[in-house]
């Protein structure tokens, strides 16, 4: 059943491409349909899979001569990415349902996304998930760079060669380990039992770690992705935070941890405390939970605020997976799981419900538009999306940035401390944009008015209601019973340390 989230994503974008453009209304419900298709398809393939190990969906010879194959397999980290992926393409499109601009090529570049995005999740051959990696980043470009607001064309061309950047890194080192392996086969599984020498790893693993990572948001490489947050439409803005940075998350565990484990050691000496490359992305995973959670709190740009709170976030994923001990990598998985839905669910609320209506995002102009009484569903939902990303009990994530801060403390106190005050900065940032944004009395000057649109701001659309509730959902189900997705997840992590899922 997953491999069909693949074929459906690709087949749909292909009719989309070629419909007429004078049927919007069309290319909306066809675009829906195949998303809730691919939903289904991935819940079923995860609720298929629960108490299962890596399963096989399909390998098939593609060159033979080189060893590659079209590998496509599943453990309980795919799995419970691919449900993320159905679950953020769904929503993203109903978020996209006002978009009335060449609408067929623009949900069409949306599903070749998201087809991309499902094909990297489920590829354990690196040349093939290499081609999907690629894949999800060329439709993000057209996206941003077309319908994109603030300065789109540089955003999207950034994002591109950050990207690019970090992806020939990543092939780099994947070559060097395919040569230096000999062994004729590009299978993550041959790969990572073909005895890669601990001096070719140690230079090999902060290659193709800082490749992934790049698309991580991890600091200092982290200044594409608030850029492109705020220059991307809604639906973009979406999966870029929701779905296409835990690619390079993704690519951190399944890749580098996965393949250069010993890269990972002590070197034999230290040098300020540092004494390996554990040591360098932890220390630089806090960095980017501080630093975005402090510039979040001093931006007046609405759409910003959650750009680099999305740094901040994703911060303890890359924490969590330096950790190196169960928890801490079973909590960075489900971090990427509870960022993806709660980040979508933030940039909804700005992009879609706010912006679309106020035309402004500056926190100033909103101060003076009572948005609690004029707009009451966003208000309030974004109090609840706000919780959640606060990290209160109840919502996914408290669990997983717990878990991350256990395995963290248990490798390195000191670690812990310094992540746990970017969680204080966090709670800051949040009330501060939700107070100045829906809960002032503050009244407008008689210059304000035109400016600040006061005017009628128009109903709640049912496809808004339908994606905010589809997200909360699902944060709120995670929240409350965090075992639906850890007992997938957990079996897979225990199998990645102990080898096994190398």
């Amino acid at each position: 059943m997953l491999a069909l989230t693949i074929y459906l994503s690709f087949a749909g974008a292909l009719v989309l491409a070629l419909l007429p453009k004078d049927r919007p209304a069309l290319a909306r419900w066809l675009a829906l349909a195949v998303a809730v298709a691919g939903l289904a398809a991935a819940l079923a393939g995860f609720l298929a899979g629960i108490g299962q190990g890596r399963t096989v969906l399909v390998d098939l010879p593609w060159i033979p001569s080189m060893g590659i194959r079209f590998l496509l397999a599943a453990d309980g980290i795919s799995r419970v990415l691919v449900l993320l992926t159905g679950i953020a393409s769904v929503a993203g499109i109903l978020f996209s349902w006002n978009i009335d601009h060449r609408t067929h090529h623009f949900f069409a570049f949306f599903l070749a996304l998201i087809g991309g995005v499902y094909g990297v999740f489920l590829s354990f051959d690196f040349f093939l998930l290499f081609v999907f990696y690629e894949i999800a980043i060329v439709p993000k470009y057209f996206l941003i760079a077309i319908w994109g607001s603030t300065r789109r064309e540089y955003a999207a061309m950034k994002l591109a060669i950050y990207s690019f950047v970090g992806s020939a890194m990543v092939l780099i080192g994947l070559l060097s380990a395919y040569a230096t392996a000999g062994s004729h086969s590009t299978s993550l599984i041959a790969l990572a039992h073909a005895g890669l020498p601990v001096s070719f790893q140690m230079w090999c693993f902060p290659l193709v770690f800082t490749g992934f990572a790049i698309l991580a948001g991890m600091w200092p490489f982290h200044t594409w992705a608030p850029t492109g947050h705020v220059a991307a439409p809604t639906a973009a803005s979406m999966l870029l935070a929701g779905v296409v940075m835990k690619l390079g998350a993704y690519g951190c565990l399944r890749v580098a941890i996965g393949l250069f484990p010993h890269g990972l050691d002590p070197w034999g000496f230290a040098f300020l405390g540092i004494g390996s490359w554990r040591d360098v992305f932890a220390i630089l995973a806090v960095i980017g939970i501080v630093y975005g959670a402090l510039v979040a709190l001093a931006q007046s740009d609405f759409k910003f605020v959650i750009g680099y709170s999305s740094v901040s976030h994703m911060g303890f994923v890359l924490l969590g997976l330096m950790a190196l001990n169960q928890i801490g990598l079973s909590g960075a998985v489900l971090q990427m799981f509870s960022h993806g839905i709660i980040a979508g669910l933030l940039f909804a609320i700005v992009g879609r419900i706010v912006y679309d209506r106020t035309h402004t995002r500056q926190l100033a102009e909103l101060e003076t538009m009572h948005l609690s009484r004029r707009l009451p569903f966003a208000a309030w939902a974004f109090v609840i999306a706000g919780m959640a990303s606060m990290g209160l009990p109840g919502f996914s994530g408290f669990v997983a940035e717990l878990q991350v801060l256990v395995g963290a403390w248990a490798a390195n106190r000191w670690w812990a401390i310094a992540a746990g005050l970017g969680l204080v900065v966090g709670v800051a940032y949040i009330w501060r944009a939700l107070q100045k944004a829906f809960f002032t009395d503050l009244q407008p000057t008689a210059e304000d008015h035109p400016k600040t649109g006061w005017h009628d701001l128009g109903a709640i659309a049912w496809p808004e209601i339908a994606g905010v509730s589809l997200l909360l959902l699902s944060t709120l189900a995670v929240g409350l019973w965090p075992r639906i997705l850890l007992d997938s997840i957990e079996p897979a992590v225990q199998s990645l340390l102990a080898g096994g899922g190398r």
